[in-house]
């Protein structure tokens, strides 16, 4: 299961490294967040695994608008069971 979600994140996380690479230099530096959404995305992955990684990544990014003030977001801790 563990071998699953570890594929599962590296392939979510492929666009966020093509986007990095090839469409972010290409941007002006105007992420209203910090850890800039797509680091974000990256740490919610590592830290949550596929499902969860993807649901926090979404809230986010449906945050990321105008009107939103922005600031420092930074991805929840993991809490421990018990």
């Amino acid at each position: 299961m563990a071998q699953i979600n570890s594929l599962l994140c590296w392939l979510v996380s492929l666009p966020i490294y093509g986007y990095r690479l090839f469409i972010r230099p290409l941007l002006f530096p105007c992420c209203r967040f910090y850890p800039s959404c797509s680091a974000y995305a990256l740490e919610a992955l590592a830290r949550f695994g596929v499902i969860k990684g993807i649901w926090l990544m979404c809230h986010r990014l449906l945050r990321c608008h105008p009107g939103q003030p922005g600031g420092i977001d930074l991805v929840p801790t993991k809490k421990e069971k018990g």
